[in-house]
Protein backbone atom coordinates (compact mmCIF):
# COMPACT_ATOMS: atom_id res chain seq x y z
CA UNK A 1 0.00 0.00 0.00
CA UNK A 2 1.27 3.51 -0.77
CA UNK A 3 2.09 5.74 2.15
CA UNK A 4 0.61 9.22 2.51
CA UNK A 5 3.83 10.74 1.18
CA UNK A 6 3.92 8.63 -2.00
CA UNK A 7 2.51 10.03 -5.21
CA UNK A 8 0.59 7.66 -7.46
CA UNK A 9 0.69 7.85 -11.25
CA UNK A 10 -1.37 5.75 -13.67
CA UNK A 11 0.33 5.16 -17.02
CA UNK A 12 -2.54 4.24 -19.32
CA UNK A 13 -1.75 2.49 -22.60
CA UNK A 14 -3.98 1.01 -25.30
CA UNK A 15 -3.35 -2.73 -24.89
CA UNK A 16 -0.76 -5.24 -23.73
CA UNK A 17 -1.67 -7.65 -26.58
CA UNK A 18 -1.04 -7.10 -30.30
CA UNK A 19 -0.74 -10.55 -31.89
CA UNK A 20 -1.49 -9.02 -35.30
CA UNK A 21 1.56 -6.75 -35.17
CA UNK A 22 4.33 -8.17 -33.04
CA UNK A 23 7.05 -5.74 -34.19
CA UNK A 24 4.91 -2.68 -33.53
CA UNK A 25 3.92 -4.02 -30.13
CA UNK A 26 7.55 -4.58 -29.18
CA UNK A 27 8.39 -0.98 -30.07
CA UNK A 28 5.40 0.39 -28.14
CA UNK A 29 6.54 -1.70 -25.18
CA UNK A 30 9.95 0.01 -25.31
CA UNK A 31 8.32 3.44 -25.29
CA UNK A 32 5.85 2.70 -22.51
CA UNK A 33 8.47 1.00 -20.35
CA UNK A 34 10.72 4.05 -20.64
CA UNK A 35 7.84 6.27 -19.51
CA UNK A 36 7.25 4.03 -16.50
CA UNK A 37 10.95 4.09 -15.56
CA UNK A 38 11.14 7.87 -15.88
CA UNK A 39 8.15 8.24 -13.57
CA UNK A 40 9.60 5.84 -11.03
CA UNK A 41 12.89 7.76 -11.14
CA UNK A 42 10.90 10.90 -10.32
CA UNK A 43 9.47 9.24 -7.22
CA UNK A 44 6.10 8.09 -8.54
CA UNK A 45 4.47 4.84 -7.54
CA UNK A 46 3.38 3.70 -11.01
CA UNK A 47 0.21 1.81 -11.87
CA UNK A 48 0.32 0.62 -15.50
CA UNK A 49 -3.09 -0.10 -17.05
CA UNK A 50 -4.12 -1.16 -20.57
CA UNK A 51 -7.47 0.45 -21.36
CA UNK A 52 -8.61 -2.00 -24.07
CA UNK A 53 -7.90 -4.99 -21.87
CA UNK A 54 -10.00 -3.93 -18.86
CA UNK A 55 -12.93 -1.83 -20.13
CA UNK A 56 -14.13 1.60 -19.03
CA UNK A 57 -15.57 0.74 -15.60
CA UNK A 58 -12.47 -1.20 -14.54
CA UNK A 59 -10.15 1.46 -15.96
CA UNK A 60 -11.82 4.15 -13.89
CA UNK A 61 -11.73 1.92 -10.81
CA UNK A 62 -8.09 0.93 -11.25
CA UNK A 63 -7.03 4.58 -11.64
CA UNK A 64 -9.35 6.02 -9.01
CA UNK A 65 -6.61 6.67 -6.43
CA UNK A 66 -4.19 8.25 -8.92
CA UNK A 67 -2.64 11.63 -8.18
CA UNK A 68 -1.82 12.06 -11.88
CA UNK A 69 -2.51 10.36 -15.21
CA UNK A 70 -0.35 9.76 -18.28
CA UNK A 71 -2.08 8.57 -21.48
CA UNK A 72 0.34 6.97 -23.90
CA UNK A 73 0.59 6.56 -27.67
CA UNK A 74 -0.80 3.82 -29.85
CA UNK A 75 -3.33 3.18 -32.57
CA UNK A 76 -5.71 5.69 -34.22
CA UNK A 77 -8.83 6.71 -32.32
CA UNK A 78 -11.96 5.32 -33.97
CA UNK A 79 -13.52 8.03 -36.19
CA UNK A 80 -16.92 7.49 -34.58
CA UNK A 81 -15.70 9.37 -31.51
CA UNK A 82 -15.06 12.58 -33.47
CA UNK A 83 -17.36 12.29 -36.50
CA UNK A 84 -14.59 11.44 -38.96
CA UNK A 85 -14.68 9.43 -42.17
CA UNK A 86 -14.79 5.66 -41.77
CA UNK A 87 -12.11 5.02 -44.40
CA UNK A 88 -8.87 7.01 -44.73
CA UNK A 89 -5.21 6.48 -45.77
CA UNK A 90 -3.01 4.43 -43.43
CA UNK A 91 -5.94 3.67 -41.14
CA UNK A 92 -4.77 1.53 -38.21
CA UNK A 93 -6.55 -1.07 -36.16
CA UNK A 94 -9.01 0.53 -33.77
CA UNK A 95 -9.50 -0.31 -30.10
CA UNK A 96 -12.82 1.35 -29.33
CA UNK A 97 -12.89 0.05 -25.77
CA UNK A 98 -9.62 1.91 -25.14
CA UNK A 99 -10.96 5.04 -26.83
CA UNK A 100 -14.08 5.04 -24.68
CA UNK A 101 -12.20 4.40 -21.45
CA UNK A 102 -9.48 6.97 -22.04
CA UNK A 103 -12.01 9.63 -23.02
CA UNK A 104 -13.88 8.94 -19.77
CA UNK A 105 -10.57 9.24 -17.91
CA UNK A 106 -9.96 12.71 -19.40
CA UNK A 107 -13.43 13.85 -18.32
CA UNK A 108 -12.84 12.64 -14.77
CA UNK A 109 -9.39 14.23 -14.58
CA UNK A 110 -10.91 17.58 -15.51
CA UNK A 111 -13.69 17.24 -12.96
CA UNK A 112 -11.24 16.36 -10.20
CA UNK A 113 -8.38 18.65 -11.22
CA UNK A 114 -6.05 15.67 -11.66
CA UNK A 115 -2.82 16.51 -13.52
CA UNK A 116 -2.86 14.82 -16.94
CA UNK A 117 -0.24 14.33 -19.65
CA UNK A 118 -1.12 12.90 -23.06
CA UNK A 119 1.59 11.66 -25.41
CA UNK A 120 0.93 11.32 -29.18
CA UNK A 121 -2.40 9.43 -29.27
CA UNK A 122 -2.83 10.70 -25.71
CA UNK A 123 -2.94 14.30 -26.97
CA UNK A 124 -5.53 13.28 -29.55
CA UNK A 125 -7.62 11.52 -26.88
CA UNK A 126 -7.64 14.73 -24.82
CA UNK A 127 -8.67 16.75 -27.87
CA UNK A 128 -11.47 14.38 -28.87
CA UNK A 129 -12.72 14.12 -25.28
CA UNK A 130 -13.16 17.89 -25.24
CA UNK A 131 -15.06 17.99 -28.54
CA UNK A 132 -12.20 18.49 -30.98
CA UNK A 133 -11.48 16.50 -34.09
CA UNK A 134 -8.57 14.97 -35.98
CA UNK A 135 -6.69 15.39 -39.26
CA UNK A 136 -7.01 11.77 -40.34
CA UNK A 137 -3.85 11.62 -42.46
CA UNK A 138 -1.03 14.12 -43.00
CA UNK A 139 -0.19 12.77 -46.45
CA UNK A 140 2.94 11.41 -48.07
CA UNK A 141 5.00 14.60 -47.79
CA UNK A 142 5.38 14.71 -44.04
CA UNK A 143 8.11 15.58 -41.57
CA UNK A 144 6.33 13.70 -38.80
CA UNK A 145 7.11 10.10 -39.67
CA UNK A 146 9.64 8.17 -41.74
CA UNK A 147 7.11 6.57 -44.07
CA UNK A 148 8.01 3.08 -45.23
CA UNK A 149 10.85 2.70 -42.72
CA UNK A 150 11.17 -0.32 -40.41
CA UNK A 151 9.44 0.30 -37.10
CA UNK A 152 12.77 0.80 -35.31
CA UNK A 153 13.51 3.73 -37.67
CA UNK A 154 10.02 5.21 -37.85
CA UNK A 155 10.73 8.26 -35.67
CA UNK A 156 11.49 11.54 -37.44
CA UNK A 157 13.32 14.43 -35.77
CA UNK A 158 12.12 18.01 -36.21
CA UNK A 159 11.80 21.23 -34.26
CA UNK A 160 8.78 22.52 -32.36
CA UNK A 161 8.26 26.21 -31.63
CA UNK A 162 6.72 26.80 -28.20
CA UNK A 163 4.62 29.78 -27.17
CA UNK A 164 6.89 31.71 -24.81
CA UNK A 165 3.96 32.41 -22.48
CA UNK A 166 3.05 28.73 -22.09
CA UNK A 167 3.64 26.66 -18.97
CA UNK A 168 5.42 24.06 -21.11
CA UNK A 169 7.91 26.59 -22.46
CA UNK A 170 8.61 27.81 -18.93
CA UNK A 171 9.12 24.30 -17.60
CA UNK A 172 11.35 23.22 -20.49
CA UNK A 173 13.26 26.51 -20.41
CA UNK A 174 13.03 26.98 -24.17
CA UNK A 175 10.91 28.45 -26.96
CA UNK A 176 12.16 25.91 -29.49
CA UNK A 177 12.85 22.23 -28.90
CA UNK A 178 13.89 19.24 -31.00
CA UNK A 179 11.53 16.27 -30.85
CA UNK A 180 11.05 12.73 -32.10
CA UNK A 181 7.70 12.08 -33.73
CA UNK A 182 5.93 9.24 -35.55
CA UNK A 183 2.35 10.18 -36.34
CA UNK A 184 0.21 10.33 -39.46
CA UNK A 185 -2.68 12.08 -37.72
CA UNK A 186 -2.86 15.39 -35.85
CA UNK A 187 -5.16 17.79 -34.04
CA UNK A 188 -7.57 19.67 -36.33
CA UNK A 189 -10.27 21.65 -34.48
CA UNK A 190 -9.21 22.16 -30.88
CA UNK A 191 -11.38 20.86 -28.07
CA UNK A 192 -13.02 23.22 -25.60
CA UNK A 193 -10.52 24.92 -23.30
CA UNK A 194 -7.44 23.74 -25.19
CA UNK A 195 -4.80 26.14 -26.48
CA UNK A 196 -2.21 25.25 -29.14
CA UNK A 197 1.15 26.17 -27.62
CA UNK A 198 3.57 24.18 -29.81
CA UNK A 199 3.80 23.94 -33.61
CA UNK A 200 6.05 22.13 -36.08
CA UNK A 201 7.65 23.97 -39.02
CA UNK A 202 4.74 22.88 -41.25
CA UNK A 203 2.16 24.33 -38.84
CA UNK A 204 0.98 21.03 -37.35
CA UNK A 205 0.02 21.37 -33.67
CA UNK A 206 2.57 19.51 -31.55
CA UNK A 207 1.59 20.61 -28.05
CA UNK A 208 -1.53 21.83 -26.26
CA UNK A 209 -2.42 23.03 -22.79
CA UNK A 210 -5.77 23.50 -21.13
CA UNK A 211 -6.49 27.11 -20.27
CA UNK A 212 -7.86 26.33 -16.80
CA UNK A 213 -6.61 22.86 -15.85
CA UNK A 214 -3.29 21.08 -15.46
CA UNK A 215 -3.72 19.18 -18.71
CA UNK A 216 -0.93 18.96 -21.29
CA UNK A 217 -0.72 17.07 -24.55
CA UNK A 218 2.32 16.56 -26.77
CA UNK A 219 2.15 14.99 -30.21
CA UNK A 220 5.81 13.99 -30.12
CA UNK A 221 7.52 11.17 -28.21
CA UNK A 222 9.74 12.31 -25.33
CA UNK A 223 9.91 8.65 -24.25
CA UNK A 224 11.65 7.56 -27.46
CA UNK A 225 15.28 6.47 -26.96
CA UNK A 226 16.34 9.07 -29.55
CA UNK A 227 14.63 12.00 -27.81
CA UNK A 228 16.86 14.69 -26.25
CA UNK A 229 18.22 13.81 -22.83
CA UNK A 230 16.02 15.06 -20.03
CA UNK A 231 12.95 15.86 -22.14
CA UNK A 232 10.86 13.01 -20.77
CA UNK A 233 11.99 13.67 -17.20
CA UNK A 234 10.98 17.33 -17.50
CA UNK A 235 7.52 16.42 -18.75
CA UNK A 236 7.03 13.83 -16.01
CA UNK A 237 8.11 16.36 -13.40
CA UNK A 238 5.28 18.68 -14.54
CA UNK A 239 2.79 16.18 -13.15
CA UNK A 240 3.97 16.93 -9.62
CA UNK A 241 3.00 20.60 -9.75
CA UNK A 242 -0.28 20.16 -7.87
CA UNK A 243 1.42 17.87 -5.34
CA UNK A 244 4.11 20.49 -4.72
CA UNK A 245 1.57 23.29 -4.43
CA UNK A 246 -0.36 21.40 -1.76
CA UNK A 247 2.70 20.35 0.22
Amino acid sequence: MPTRTEKRLSVVEVTRYRPRDVEYHAYVEVLNSRAVRAAENDGWLVNRVAAADVGTASLLSLTDASDAIMIMGGEDISPRFYGGAADYPFESQHFETADEGQIALVHRALRRGTPLLGICRGLQVINVALGGDIVQDLGNQTIHKNLGAPIRDIMAAHTVALDSSSRLSTDLGATEIVVQSAHHQAVARLGEGLVAIGTAPDGVVEAVEHADAQVTGVQFHPEDPGAPDGQLAQLVARLSVRERALA
